[in-house]
C-alpha cells in the first residue's frame, strides 16, 4: 500500500519538505517511488509546489494521503473539501480518578 506524505530534506533549523509517494511500511528517509512536490514552511508565502496530475494519478491508484499532506493539497487547490484535524484532541481528566504511584514498601512486596 502506498501513501503520499512529507519527508524532510532541509538542514538544521532550515526545514524543507518534499511531498513523496512511498510504501506505507517504509521509513520516511527510505527510497521513494516518486517526488510529487515540495513545501517550504519558512518562506513568507509558504511556497508549495505540487504536480497535480501525478498526485491525482496516485490517489486514483489507491494511495492514501497523510493528514498534513491532505491539508496542503486543499490549500494548493488539488483536492476539495474540509481540512483534517492534525493535532490530536486532548482528553479531559476526570476528577477523583487519579492513581497514586506505588511507594517503596509496595514495590518491595
Amino acid at each position: 500500500m502506498t501513501i503520499i506524505r512529507l519527508t524532510r530534506v532541509g538542514r538544521r533549523n532550515q526545514p524543507f519538505f518534499r511531498v513523496v509517494v512511498t510504501e506505507k511500511s517504509r521509513s520516511t528517509k527510505s527510497k521513494v517511488l516518486e517526488i510529487v512536490g515540495s513545501f517550504n514552511p519558512r518562506d513568507r508565502t509558504k511556497s508549495l509546489v505540487l504536480k497535480k496530475e501525478r498526485i491525482l494519478y496516485w490517489i486514483s491508484k489507491g494511495s492514501q494521503v497523510s493528514d498534513t499532506v491532505h491539508n496542503l493539497l486543499i490549500s494548493g487547490g488539488v483536492l476539495t473539501g474540509s481540512k483534517r484535524r492534525v493535532t490530536p484532541k486532548t482528553l479531559k481528566k476526570k476528577k477523583g480518578t487519579v492513581v497514586a504511584a506505588p511507594t517503596k514498601s509496595e514495590k518491595q512486596a
